[in-house]
Formats: structure tokens, sequence, C-alpha cells
């Protein structure tokens, strides 16, 4: 071959080359659920056509594979752009160097209800972006109630009224008085979180210290034994969504459940109220757990600050707020609006929802997340059967946790 030809073959392959499109870089996204939500697939068509030179590809996993897929594909060094976690994972795969930090401005942080961005910070560094908020208020059984020669219309508020109430419903009607999960589960350990969060207590502080052996996580823990045997029989064999489908059976007097709960019981012939969660002797205001997922933004996919910029885009306010429709998802919104205080106004069981925000506490990061779950969950379950006193299972989990912060 030629010199000559040669140097014209590479100006043909030059001019080819420089005559074809430039190829979009994708951002994969591990998405959690049976199928892209509606409002995230017009989300990704119009940011798709903003940022021409990269494009969301959607990988829709189910729920209960989701999450170990994203772990799976970044611990083989081919991570995916984002996906959807527990947020209670966040912690872990950072200690891991798995993931980028995704760092909020000041107006970004005000832009949420207090104490959300606490559920991804962990050394003062957000690791993920909130896309998704549960809280926890609580359920009666108004007729239930009624049986038991209590008012329908007035529902505990301290904890000593709950045990009290409870007491006098299941001995008066023969009917539980609580639903009380405390199965393998974890939710076992979220909903004891919500004891400790309407008591002003913690499990452990900014710095990272443990602080569940308080005399306010005690205090949570003794109402626990003190309410059991007025609750169903073998709670270790529930967790919450096994009770609530107790509660819409008319089976049990009163239960901790999401704003999906309402959802089903408008659906019923129960007469029931929903309102805020009782509180504890130290309690500073109203509490909850607040429960987020999020998305994480992976290292090593090639794309992290664009991806960045994408899971800021698809949590931003409006999105979000067309994605939480109004509160018909179910979800509780992560932001204060108009029309939250619209959804809040035609519907007032919202209310105990967000009202609990405030003063709520965040899902605890550990660099071990299911060893601090277990932790939890054991701890609570020795006390319901009886085989450990709340003051010794408080002080052995206190010690446990030091191994996983």
């Amino acid at each position: 071959m030629t010199t000559l030809f040669r140097k014209g073959l590479i100006g043909m392959v030059l001019a080819c080359t420089t005559a074809l499109p430039a190829m979009s870089k994708d951002i994969s996204w591990i998405y959690c659920g049976d199928a892209i939500d509606p409002v995230h697939e017009k989300a990704i068509k119009d940011w798709d056509a903003k940022n021409p030179d990269f494009k969301i590809a959607v990988e829709v996993v189910g729920w209960e594979q989701c999450q170990d897929k994203a772990t799976t594909l970044a611990a083989a060094g081919s991570p995916a752009g984002i996906a959807y976690v527990g947020s209670r994972t966040l912690k872990e795969f950072a200690q891991n160097d798995m993931i980028v930090p995704v760092p909020m401005t000041d107006a970004e942080k005000a832009s949420y209800y207090p104490g959300i961005v606490n559920t991804v910070t962990s050394g003062g560094t957000q690791w993920g972006v909130p896309i998704a908020f549960s809280t926890k208020a609580l359920y009666w059984n108004k007729d239930l109630f009624k049986q038991a020669g209590l008012d329908p219309e007035k529902p505990p508020t301290t904890w000593a009224e709950e045990i009290e109430d409870a007491k006098i419903i299941k001995e008066k009607t023969g009917i539980p008085g609580y639903g009380l999960s405390a199965k393998t589960f974890d939710n076992t350990m979220h909903q004891f979180l919500h004891w400790v969060y309407t008591n002003n207590g913690q499990v452990v502080d900014a710095d990272g210290n443990i602080k569940l052996d308080s005399p306010q996580v005690l205090a949570a823990l003794q109402a626990y034994k003190d309410i059991t045997p007025y609750s169903e029989e073998g709670p270790t064999a529930y967790e919450q969504n096994e009770v609530r489908a107790i509660f819409l059976d008319g089976k049990v007097a009163m239960i901790q459940a999401a704003v999906g709960a309402a959802f089903r019981l408008k659906e019923t012939k129960i007469n029931w109220g929903v309102t805020d969660l009782p509180l504890g002797p130290d309690a500073k205001g109203k509490g909850t757990l607040l429960i987020t997922d999020s998305l994480a933004v992976f290292k090593g996919s090639g794309v992290e600050d664009k991806a960045v910029e994408f899971a800021k885009f698809i949590t931003s306010p409006e999105v979000q707020e067309a994605y939480e429709g109004g509160g018909k998802a179910g979800l509780t919104p992560l932001r204060p609006s108009p029309a939250v205080d619209k959804m809040v106004a035609e519907s007032p069981y919202w209310k105990p929802f967000i009202d609990g925000i405030a003063s709520g506490g965040p899902e605890p990061l550990f660099t071990d997340y299911k060893g601090f779950q277990n932790v939890m969950i054991e701890m609570v379950q020795s006390v319901v059967t009886g085989k450990a006193e709340p003051e010794a299972a408080l002080k052995k989990a206190a010690a446990d946790l030091e191994q996983y912060k």
C-alpha cells in the first residue's frame, strides 16, 4: 500500500468518523419495583433531551433482589451509575469505597423537612439523595374502644395511657389491645425505634457514638415488656404487615403503621381513627422514625458527576411532588409545600404523619447494617419472650453494637 493511498484512506476514515454523531454515554439506573413510575419515565425523557451526550439506561429489578444486585455489581467492579437503596446502607457502601458523596447546598438541605437529610448523612457528608420517605402514626379501632368502655374518640397520647387502654381492651373484650411486631424481620427494629424517638432517645449520636444504653431507651424497652401481655399472642411470629392485616380484620385494637393502612381501612367497615404516636415520659415533642430510601451514585462507573446531577434532578421538588402524587403513592412527602398543605386539608388523616417529622429521628447508619439490625431484633425478642429483663438486654445490645459503628 503506497504512502499516498494510506494517507487517503486515513483521511476518509477520519472524515467518516467526524461525520458520525457522538455516541451517548449510558448512566445505568437500577430501579426497584415492577415497572418505572410514569412520572419518572417522563422526567427521564426530559433529562435525556436536555443532555444528548448521556442517556439514562433503566434496569427494573424486583424489590427483593434490587439492592443485592447493586451491591454485587459494585463488588465485581462493574457498578451501576445509580441505584435505589435503603438509606440505612449508605454508610456501609461509603466505608467500602463503593459510592461517591452527593453533597447538598444549604438551600437543598433547607428544602426538606427537618431530620430527613440526616438519614443520608454520615461523618458530615451526604451519601445519597432521598427519593422515598415513610413515617408512622397510631391507628385505633373505635368500636373496640367503645366495647371496652373507653371513649372511642379519645385515643392514648402517652405510653402509660396506651398500655392501660390495651390492658382494659384485652380484659374486657378478649381482643388484643395492641399489635406488637417482634418477628425476625427488619421492621421489628423499625417498630421499636418509633418508641425510642417518641421518648427523646438515641441509638447513635452525630459522631457515631453508641447511645443505646440510656434511661430513654430503657424506658422504651420496659414499655415493650409492659404492653406485651395485652398484645396478640406470640408476637415473635408477626411482622408489621401481618399485624396490620389483623387490625384490618378487626382483631386488634391499636397498631402503629404508615399511611398505607389508611388507604386500606377506607375499604373496610371498621370505625377507625389515626393520631400521633403516644409519647414517653422524656419526650420533647412528637416523634417518629424517619425512614428514607435514596439514590446512591456508585464509584467507578465513569459518569459519576453526571449521575449526581441526574439524581438531584429526578428528586427535585417538581418531579418529587408529582411522584408522591399528593399522597396517592402512600409516601410521606419529603418537603413542605402548598401541595402538602392542600393534601392535609383534603385528607386530615395525613396530619399525624407530617406532624411527627420535626421531632423524629433517622434510621441509624452503621458499617454493617444487618449486624445492627440483628442485635436490635434479638434485644426486642429477648424482652417480649421473657428471656431477659430490659436493663440486661439493653446493656448487652449496646455492647454488641460497638463492633458495627
